[in-house]
Formats: C-alpha cells, sequence, structure tokens
C-alpha cells in the first residue's frame, strides 16, 4: 500500500499514512489546529492550507468545492475532512 509524509506546519509534526487516510482523521489524533464541527453540523469549519503537495491530494468533490466557494478560499484551501492522501509529501496548516 502506498504511504506519504503528512506534515502538520502548525505543531511542527510529520507522520507517515496510508493512501486513503483523510487529513482529518491524523489532525484529530495529534490535536493539530485543523478543526471541525461536522458533528455539530457547522460544514467548513476544517478549511486547511496545502503548502505544500497539493497534487498528492484527492480532488476535490462537487460538494466539497461548492463548500470552498461560499467560503471564498483560495486555490490552496482545502476540507480536511474530504482531502484524502494520495502519497508524497504533503504539508498542510489551519486556514
Amino acid at each position: 500500500m502506498a504511504k506519504a509524509q503528512l506534515s502538520f506546519a502548525d505543531i511542527g509534526v510529520t507522520i507517515t499514512v496510508p493512501a486513503g487516510t483523510r487529513v482529518i482523521e491524523i489532525s484529530d489524533k495529534l490535536n493539530s489546529g485543523i478543526v471541525y464541527g461536522c458533528r455539530e453540523g457547522d460544514c467548513g469549519t476544517c478549511l486547511m492550507k496545502v503548502t505544500q503537495g497539493m497534487e498528492n491530494l484527492s480532488e476535490p468533490s462537487a460538494l466539497e468545492a461548492k463548500i470552498l466557494k461560499e467560503h471564498f478560499a483560495g486555490r490552496d484551501t482545502r476540507l480536511a475532512c474530504q482531502a484524502q492522501v494520495l502519497g508524497g509529501e504533503i504539508v498542510v496548516r489551519p486556514a
């Protein structure tokens, strides 16, 4: 199975994760500053900046693209709950 190096710039931690992992799964375990309110019905709270390796994340779904547009997010911004790691090196931080 493919692996990736996922780095959280806000806490200075890099971890090896399997392909298919959603960023929010790891962020939650590491207590990164990427927070989410999905469980409370507050979609869009897990915005994150991808400072390196955007090409190593899954493409945004139609729903994610809609939410990013509603939040006026830039091209370097993704939802941590939707972005899946594909491989390579990725660096993220809270938006």
